[in-house]
C-alpha cells in the first residue's frame, strides 16, 4: 500500500474536523456563536439523614400502669423526631433490678431503668449511674416546682440522683357505711394506734371483722417513720453508710404488740403477705378498714361502688403529739453512665418530659399514683379527677403534713430488698405466735445487721 503524501494527510485531518464541528452543532449545524453544550452533571448523593438517638428504658410496669407508660412514650416519640424511647418491661421490681445486675460491665444494658425507692442505696454503690444533678446543672433545670418531699427521698449528699416517676404513700382505708352503722362518725378516720383499736372492735361483728394489714415490710417501715423513728443507724444510713439495723427498737415492738393485740381480739384478721388479699376482703365487705397504697386507690374505690362509700384517712400515728409523717414509696428513673454521651442527654429529655405537668397529670389520672409537680394540680383534667375521687386528697395532704426528718426521707441501705422480707417474717411470727414482738424483731434486726455489713465489705473493695 503506497504511503500518504503530505498533501493526503492534510485534507484526511482537515475531514476529521469538519466532522467534529458539524456533531457538536444544534440540529447538526453548529455555529460560531453558540458555545458547546456541558457535560450533563454527576447526580448529587443526597445528604445521608441521620438516625434518631435510641434509648432503651426499662421498666416494672404491667396492666393497665404498663399501657398508661406505654401512652407517654408514644407522645414522646411523636414530638421528638430526633429521639427514639423503647420502653421494655423486665418483670417486678426486684427481677428487673437482677437483671441489671447481671448486666453490668457489659453493653445488654438499658439506657435508663426505673428502680424502686429501696433499690436506691444499691444504684449509687454500683457507681453504674450518671447523677440526673449532673443535667440539672449543665442546663439550669428548674426543679422548684417538684415536691420537695419526693425530691428528698432521692437527694443524697445535696445531690439528686435519679427523678422520682411513680410515687405514692400509705393510708387507711375505711368503709363509710360500716362506720355509721357501728355508731362512729364516717368523716373521722381513726388517727392513733389506740384509736384504731378501739373503732375495729365497734366495727367487728359476725360476717365482718374491724380491719386487716397485709404483713407488707413497706407498712413497718412507714409505721417507724411516723413515729419519727429511724429504721437503721448513721441517719437512717444517710449521714454515712448503714451499719445496724434499729427494727428492734421501741417503735417496732410498740407497732407489732398492736397488730398482734388486735389480731387476739379477733378484731383484726391476718390475710397474709398479699396487698390483693386484703383489698378483696375490703371490697366483699368482710373487713371495714386496711392499709394500702394511694396508688391503689382508684381501683379499691371502683371495687366498692354500689356497695358502701370509702373513706380514707392519714395513716395512724402510734401518738397523736409524735411528730413525723410518710415516707415516698414508688420508683424513679436512672440513667446508665455506659451509654453514649448523646444516647444520656437523650434519656434525660425524656425524664424532664415524664417530669411535666401534663405528663404528671395524665400519668395520675390514669394510674392512681400522685404527681411529682405542684403545677399538675393546676391541669384542668386533675382537678375534675379529684372531684371525682375526692378521696385522692388524703394522700396530696398527708404528703404536704409530713415533717421533713431523717426519719420521714426514707432509710437507704444496700439490702433493703432483703431486709424488707426478713421484716415480712418477723411480722409473721408473731402474728402466727411463734415468737414474741421483741424477739422476732431482735432476731430479724441481727440478720438484717449481719447482711448490711457483709454488704458494705463488698462496696468498700
Amino acid at each position: 500500500m503506497k504511503p500518504f503524501g503530505k498533501k493526503s494527510l492534510a485534507m484526511l485531518l482537515l475531514s476529521c474536523m469538519m466532522l467534529v464541528a458539524s456533531g457538536c452543532g444544534s440540529n447538526g449545524a453548529a455555529t460560531k456563536e453558540e458555545p458547546a453544550a456541558a457535560a450533563p452533571e454527576a447526580p448529587k448523593t443526597p445528604a445521608k439523614q441521620e438516625e434518631p438517638v435510641k434509648v432503651v428504658w426499662w421498666h416494672s410496669m404491667s396492666g393497665d400502669v404498663g399501657k398508661a407508660a406505654q401512652q407517654l412514650v408514644d407522645e414522646f416519640n411523636a414530638e421528638h423526631k430526633d429521639i427514639v424511647v423503647k420502653a421494655e418491661y423486665q418483670g417486678k421490681y426486684d427481677e428487673s433490678l437482677n437483671k441489671l445486675k447481671a448486666s453490668l460491665g457489659s453493653d445488654s444494658g438499658p439506657t435508663m431503668i426505673q428502680v424502686y425507692e429501696i433499690g436506691s442505696r444499691f444504684m449509687i454503690d454500683s457507681k453504674a449511674i450518671t447523677p440526673v444533678q449532673q443535667f440539672i446543672d449543665a442546663e439550669k433545670y428548674d426543679t422548684s416546682s417538684l415536691e420537695p418531699n419526693i425530691l428528698n427521698y432521692y437527694t443524697f449528699d445535696n445531690k439528686l440522683y435519679s427523678m422520682p416517676f411513680n410515687t405514692s404513700n400509705p393510708i387507711l382505708y375505711y368503709n363509710k357505711d360500716a362506720f355509721k352503722a357501728a355508731g362512729l362518725d364516717p368523716e373521722k378516720p381513726p388517727a392513733t394506734y389506740e384509736e384504731v383499736a378501739e373503732a375495729a372492735k365497734k366495727l367487728t361483728k359476725p360476717g365482718q371483722a374491724g380491719g386487716s394489714f397485709a404483713i407488707y415490710g413497706w407498712f413497718m417501715e412507714q409505721l417507724f417513720a411516723n413515729q419519727g423513728a429511724e429504721l437503721v443507724d448513721n441517719g437512717n444510713g444517710r449521714t454515712q453508710p448503714a451499719n445496724t439495723s434499729l427494727l428492734n427498737s421501741d417503735a417496732g415492738v410498740k407497732t407489732l404488740d398492736w397488730w398482734k393485740k388486735m389480731i387476739d381480739d379477733k378484731t383484726m384478721l391476718n390475710l397474709g403477705r398479699k396487698t390483693d388479699d386484703t383489698s378483696k376482703a375490703f371490697a366483699a365487705g368482710q373487713i371495714a378498714m386496711t392499709l394500702d397504697s394511694t396508688a391503689s386507690l382508684r381501683s379499691i374505690v371502683k371495687s366498692a361502688e354500689g356497695k358502701f362509700e370509702v373513706g380514707t384517712g392519714f395513716l395512724p400515728k402510734a401518738d397523736a403529739g409524735v411528730k413525723g409523717g410518710v415516707i415516698v414509696g414508688g420508683a424513679s428513673n436512672w440513667i446508665l453512665n455506659n451509654r453514649p454521651e448523646a444516647e444520656q442527654k437523650a434519656a434525660w429529655e425524656f425524664i424532664k418530659f415524664l417530669a411535666e405537668p401534663k405528663s404528671q397529670a395524665e400519668w395520675h389520672i390514669n394510674t392512681g399514683y400522685f404527681p411529682i409537680t405542684q403545677k399538675a394540680y393546676d391541669e384542668q383534667t386533675v382537678k375534675e379527677n379529684m372531684t371525682k375521687y375526692p378521696q385522692f386528697q388524703t394522700a396530696v395532704d398527708q404528703l404536704h403534713q409530713t415533717t421533713p426528718s431523717l426519719a420521714t426521707q426514707g432509710a437507704v441501705m444496700g439490702v433493703f430488698p432483703e431486709a424488707r422480707q426478713l421484716t415480712e417474717t418477723a411480722i409473721e411470727e408473731v402474728l402466727n405466735n411463734k415468737k414474741s414482738s421483741t424477739q422476732a424483731l431482735e432476731d430479724a434486726a441481727k440478720a438484717i445487721t449481719s447482711k448490711i455489713q457483709e454488704y458494705n465489705k463488698t462496696v468498700s473493695k
